[in-house]
């Protein structure tokens, strides 16, 4: 194992260092819990099942981006599907004196 002096590294390369230190971490966990899965997998296989019959398919629901709704005021590269929390541009057009209507898009 490498000693460290640790007082004697500047800011820069003690953040290094945490970053390095993170990132074997994750890299470790990520080896371990492939190692399991394996070893789980081979004990299903043996049992005469696949991993997936046993515990289920955790299958994601994924959903598609919402079509935009509304558009900045100033700059229409700014938009909001109106889903989810309004934005701030969104609040102060409407505190400006600006309608819904006026910011819809179609």
């Amino acid at each position: 194992m490498t000693d460290f002096n640790l007082e004697g590294m500047s800011l820069s390369e003690l953040k290094k260092l945490q970053k390095d230190i993170a990132m074997a971490i994750s890299t470790y966990q990520d080896r371990q819990k492939a190692e399991a899965r394996a070893k789980v997998e081979a004990l299903a296989r043996d049992l005469g099942y696949s991993l997936t019959d046993l515990v289920g398919t955790a299958t994601k629901t994924t959903r598609a981006p919402a079509a935009a709704k509304y558009r900045h005021p100033e700059n229409a590269a700014i938009t909001w599907s109106g889903r989810g929390r309004k934005p701030q541009w969104f609040v102060d057009a409407l505190a400006a004196g600006m309608t819904i209507s006026d910011l819809s898009i179609g």
